[in-house]
This record gives C-alpha cells, structure tokens and sequence, in this order.
C-alpha cells in the first residue's frame, strides 16, 4: 500500500480526497505531466508526508526531547520536539514544518504546523498549502511494524480534512546510505511531461 501512497496519497480512501475545485485541477494538469514539476524531480526536499511513503529507507532517532527523522534521500532530516511545547504563532516556514510532540502511552501525537506553501503529498502532486496543519499518530504495532495515522487539515486545498494510515516495516541488517542527486544532476530539464 505504501507504494500505492507514493503515487496517490488518497488510495483506498472511498470517493477519493476532498479537493477543491482549484486543487482538483491541479492534481489533474500534474499526473497529465508525470509530476515533472515534482520539488523531488529539482532535487528538493518533498514533504513529510512524501518522507513516510518514499521507497528511500528512513532512521528514527529518539532522545529525551527530540526525535529525528532521517532519510538516504538527500541526506535530509525531520526533527520532532517532544517536550510537547506550544507550536509557535507566526512560524518560518520549512519545507518539514515545525513539529511539536508527546507520547500518549505507546503512541507519539506529532502536531506540525509551518509548511512551505506549494508542497506535494503524493507523486501525483496533490498540494499542501501554508495553511495546512498536519496530525501525525505513530505507533508500533508489533516488533518490526509500525504505522503512522496521518490527518491533514489544509482549508486552502481541502473541503474537510482526512486522514491517511502509512505502514512501515523494519529494515534490518542495513545502514542508511547517501544519496545526493544535486550533484552532477542533469535529468531534470529532459523532464517535459506529456
């Protein structure tokens, strides 16, 4: 299912996700162009949510007040307080958000606010805008299995929010690897589309 994600965030959700009529088109006019415009294609970071469903493998690392999430692509991280301080009012915006945390028995409730507006979810380009709010539920189902319960509250490219489960299984045996694709990068301007 994970793979299904990458493509379309919204699979298996029953009527599909809950577009505006703006963001209908733009879902639209992007597959039409094989996501050549994805910020992943330029070599730029995606969003978290693109982080949780990329086949690139990912570390979580946790220590008292912090949690980090790392992935091979790009060598990028995501970085998850967990003290469970008040998101800010006015936040800078990243390309991950601001992420405020607490666990909740065996469940870490990630609150992330603070998203770099035009960002995509899914390989399809389905938008997250500046406005969006995201609610992140991970939790352990058994050794080796996890999921992460995803609701996105995005009024500007949304009608009502949803939420999305991501499942995730350890990869064991192995270490993260570089990878870098600014480096001697030459497949994006080949990159026309339909």
């Amino acid at each position: 299912m994970v793979g299904e994600q990458f493509r379309n965030i919204g699979f298996g959700i029953k009527g599909g996700l809950p577009l505006q009529p703006w963001a209908a088109a733009l879902v639209k006019q992007r597959s039409a162009e094989n996501g050549k415009d994805d910020p992943t294609s330029r070599c730029m970071p995606g969003s978290p949510v693109q982080m949780h469903t990329s086949p690139f493998l990912r570390k979580i690392v946790q220590v008292p007040g912090l949690v980090i999430l790392m992935s091979e692509n790009s060598a990028i991280y995501r970085q998850i307080f967990t003290d469970d301080r008040p998101l800010p009012e006015d936040p800078w915006p990243y390309w991950f958000g601001y992420s405020s945390g607490k666990w909740e028995g065996d469940t870490l409730v990630v609150h992330t606010i603070g998203f770099r507006d035009g960002q995509w979810l899914d390989r399809a380009g389905t938008p997250l805008t500046d406005a969006a709010k995201m609610t992140e539920r991970f939790h352990r189902v058994s050794f080796g299995k996890m999921e992460i319960d995803i609701t996105i509250d995005d009024p500007k490219a949304y009608t009502a929010p949803f939420t999305v489960t991501v499942k995730h299984n350890l990869a064991v045996d192995t270490e993260l690897l570089d990878s870098t694709c600014i480096e001697n990068e030459k497949d994006w301007p080949h990159m026309i589309g339909k």
